[in-house]
C-alpha cells in the first residue's frame, strides 16, 4: 500500500538507520532536507515551481551535503547542511512565500526545487488538497528521461482541463493492482497542475501498455479515457 507520508527528518534518520553487524559504519535514510536559517525545509515533492519569475534573491549557498558523508546517527544538522545536494548549490528565496526555499536542480521542472518550512507550515500539496476550480493549465511530462524530465503535452482549452481533472477525481483504487511487467517497467509521466499560485501540483502517473494506474494516495486505476491527453509512443 503506497501513501504519501510527511515526516520530519528526524524520525525519518532514525527509522532509516540500521547497524552493520560486523561493526561497519551505520547507514543513514535520509529524508530530502535544506537546513537554514534555524529552519528545516523539506522537499514538496508533490509540488513543482509554476515559473522561475517566482524565485527571489539568492539566499546563499549549501554548505554542507550529509549523504555519503555522515554516519552518526546522532549528527545534529546545521545551518547550510542538506540532504542531498553538493556543496555550492545555491539557494534562493521564492517570492511571496516565506515558509519557502529553492534550489537549483537541473532535473526539476522549471529548474528549481521547492521546500517548505516544515515546522510551521502543514504539508497542502496532496490532491486532496488540490482547488480543483482554479486548476488554469496542465503540463504532461515524461519522466526519468535522460534529459530529466519532457514535456510532451499541455492542456489549456477550459473544457480539456476539466475532462482531464475528472478522470483524476474518477480514478478507482485497487490496492490489490500489480502493473505488468512482461514487456518491462512502466512508462513513468509527471502530471503538472496550475493554479495561480507559486508551486504547482505534481504527481505521477503510470502506464504498463495496458492500463493507467497513479497513487493520489493508494494506487487508483484510471480510466484509459486519458490516453487522449497522454502520447503513448
Amino acid at each position: 500500500m503506497k501513501k504519501w507520508i510527511m515526516l520530519s527528518s528526524l524520525v525519518v534518520l532514525l527509522a532509516g538507520c540500521r547497524s552493520n553487524i560486523l561493526g561497519g559504519q551505520t547507514i543513514i535514510g535520509w529524508v530530502d532536507f535544506i537546513k537554514w536559517d534555524g529552519k528545516e525545509y523539506i522537499a514538496i515533492n508533490t509540488g513543482a515551481l509554476a515559473d522561475e519569475q517566482y524565485v527571489g534573491k539568492q539566499l546563499g549557498t549549501v554548505q554542507f551535503k550529509v549523504a555519503d558523508n555522515v554516519t552518526n546517527p546522532s549528527y545534529k544538522t546545521k545551518d547550510g547542511d542538506a540532504a542531498f545536494h553538493e556543496k555550492g548549490t545555491e539557494i534562493y528565496a521564492v517570492e511571496g512565500e516565506g515558509d519557502m526555499i529553492a534550489v537549483k536542480d537541473e532535473q526539476a521542472i522549471n529548474g528549481y526545487r521547492i521546500y517548505y518550512e516544515s515546522e510551521s507550515t502543514d504539508y497542502t500539496w496532496h490532491f486532496k488538497d488540490l482547488p480543483v476550480d482554479e486548476v488554469k493549465k496542465v503540463e504532461i511530462y515524461e519522466a526519468y528521461t535522460l534529459e530529466g524530465s519532457n514535456r510532451i503535452a499541455d492542456i489549456i482549452n477550459t473544457e480539456d482541463v476539466a475532462r482531464f481533472l475528472d478522470i483524476l477525481k474518477n480514478s478507482k483504487e485497487d490496492e490489490s493492482f500489480q502493473p505488468n511487467t512482461d514487456n518491462g517497467d512502466p512508462l513513468y509521466y509527471e502530471i503538472v497542475l496550475f493554479t495561480d499560485e507559486s508551486v504547482a501540483y505534481k504527481y505521477n502517473v503510470q502506464f504498463d501498455g495496458t492500463t493507467y494506474f497513479w497513487s493520489p494516495w493508494d494506487t487508483a486505476i484510471l480510466s484509459n479515457e486519458i490516453k487522449q491527453f497522454i502520447p503513448y509512443n
